[in-house]
């Protein structure tokens, strides 16, 4: 039984599309996969999220021509990037420190800029206690299949893994989440 995501029929258009060097199709998979990918790159590495994703969207770019699959191998792909240029910047900022410039304010706050905030603070509590509470495989196996919608055989191919180990992975992962919640948070 193998778990694959559907994704919207235009999407395969648009991925043929971009093999064969049209830039609205690589716009169109760059609006359905970019929410996504920052989603996991800011709990990654929230201070320069913005800046791997293009890294990564300038590599995506670069390969689409040579790049062979479906919808989920493209996923896989992507993320795999995502997590190669993850782990370049991580080791470039190991090297050479460099501080981060306080945020701006953002003008465009809505009126419900407070409603936006709890249900970010929320998820990102959410975030904090799965990384806190897994090992860094675990996490990672838990993030890219929730937050990067990613099937146990795009996460496989992403983490250059078997799909057996990360089903037994995210299995184990969900169990010891139940396990470490608070009684008062199952009801």
């Amino acid at each position: 039984m193998k778990e694959q995501e559907t994704y919207p029929i235009h999407l395969a258009t648009a991925l043929r599309c971009a093999r064969a060097g049209s830039q609205d199709g690589l716009a169109v998979l760059f609006e359905f996969f970019h929410p996504r990918l920052l989603r996991y790159l800011n709990v990654r590495e929230r201070g320069r999220a913005d800046d791997i994703a293009a890294d990564t969207w300038i590599s995506v770019a670069a390969g689409m021509a040579s790049f062979n699959g479906d919808l989920g191998n493209f996923s896989a792909w992507l993320f795999t990037i995502t997590r190669r240029r993850l782990a370049d910047h991580r080791r470039t900022a190991a090297r050479r420190p460099t501080f981060s410039e306080p945020p701006t304010e953002d003008s465009g706050l809505t009126a419900s800029c407070e409603d936006h905030a709890l249900d970010e603070m929320g998820a990102q509590a959410a975030v904090d206690f799965i990384v806190a509470a897994l090992s860094r495989d675990q996490a990672e196996v838990v993030l890219l299949r929730v937050l990067g919608g990613l099937g146990p055989a795009e996460v496989a191919q992403a983490m250059e893994r078997d799909e057996g180990w990360v089903r037994v992975n995210y299995h184990r992962a969900i169990g010891r989440l139940r396990d470490r919640l608070p009684v008062s948070n199952l009801v």
